[in-house]
């Protein structure tokens, strides 16, 4: 099988979880994604499965987007969401 797949990546999940699941559920050894999603993200992962992983490098390259929030004064003792205040 070849194609392209875009996945909303669930949080506490890493980018190479998701090309883990998609190469075991369709018998695929070719899999690959354009670019990694912390574990905290959630988001669209582009996903190449078989003869389309060729793409990876230029669908990797073009112009992306990034929506995040933050908070202001608020620190934890490992720097992000997880840790404690």
């Amino acid at each position: 099988m070849s194609g392209i797949i875009v996945v909303d990546k669930p949080k506490d999940f890493t980018s190479r979880d998701v090309v883990n699941i998609i190469s075991h559920e369709l018998h695929e050894k070719k899999v690959g994604h354009t670019g990694t999603l912390d574990p905290l993200a959630t988001g669209v992962l582009v996903i190449c499965v078989g003869r389309y992983t060729k793409l990876v490098d230029m669908i990797s390259s073009l112009d992306k987007e990034y929506i995040a929030e933050i908070k202001l004064g608020l620190e934890t003792d490992t720097l992000d969401i997880t840790g404690n205040v």
